[in-house]
């Protein structure tokens, strides 16, 4: 196992830093390495704007549920969808793009492009032995993100990643069966082997929260999500990404 692929399973979140902030190079690092994903057709769809405001990013840690390792960390950055650029080029050259722009295939591709350059990023800080954690919570609030982080039309903050010098390793989560995850040639409808991988997935989640907490918890994969999808959440986001002028065709 050569050492990409270590760093790549050695992923875990972490959610408590240093009190230490990240060197310009480092970021310029992590960013040049975001930059240097694949990107559908050369589009570049995506921005990342990086927080080093403390007031702003104490803003952003309320905005995304009061997670202060939003606040407390080496920098944060911010992954944008963006075709705001690509609005600009086409009056720049006098083309009519806007039924492109606005279309579900180009969100699309903008929401993949800062996702793999995210990744990309995230795989860079952790070679360079800091640990990061995703933000999704910015999206409980997207309409003040918007207005704290000035983003224009065609803009979408995305979500947050915290970067910064690991002041904890919690132990790793056990992923989803590599059976329940890789098909081959055709999706594997098996009701019967679905369930079973899941039942005994289940059965290896509780006993990690047991050990975990000492015998606190002993919640199983499947009830965490059937709980978390039982409950509507952001639902506002379909509008809120239309008035964006985004995903409106």
């Amino acid at each position: 196992m050569n050492e990409v692929i270590k760093t790549i399973q050695n992923h875990r979140s972490i959610r408590k830093f240093e009190d230490k902030l990240l060197s310009d190079e480092q970021i310029k690092t992590i960013v040049e390495s975001a930059q240097a994903a694949s990107t559908s057709s050369y589009v570049q769809a995506y921005s990342i704007i990086g927080v080093k405001d403390p007031d702003k990013k104490k803003k952003l840690a309320e905005l995304a549920g009061g997670q202060d390792y939003v606040a407390e960390n080496g920098h944060f950055f911010v992954f944008c969808a963006d075709l705001y650029r690509h609005q600009l080029l086409s009056e720049k050259h006098e083309q009519d793009t806007s039924q492109v722009l606005e279309s579900t295939e180009k969100f699309m591709v903008a929401v993949i492009d800062a996702t793999l350059a995210a990744q990309n990023a995230v795989l860079a800080a952790e070679s360079m032995g800091l640990g990061a954690v995703y933000i999704g919570g910015l999206r409980n609030n997207l309409d003040e993100v918007c207005k704290l982080l000035k983003t224009p039309p065609l803009v979408l903050p995305l979500f947050g990643v915290a970067v910064g010098y690991p002041a904890q390793m919690p132990d790793q989560k056990q992923r989803l069966p590599f059976q329940h995850i890789y098909h081959e040639d055709e999706y594997e409808q098996n009701k019967v082997n679905y369930m079973d991988q899941l039942e005994k997935y289940d059965e290896d989640i509780s006993q990690y929260y047991e050990q975990r907490t000492n015998g606190k918890r002993k919640d199983t994969w499947t009830g965490q999500m059937a709980g978390l999808l039982a409950r509507p959440s952001r639902m506002y986001m379909k509008e809120f990404v239309e008035g964006k002028g985004l995903n409106k065709r």
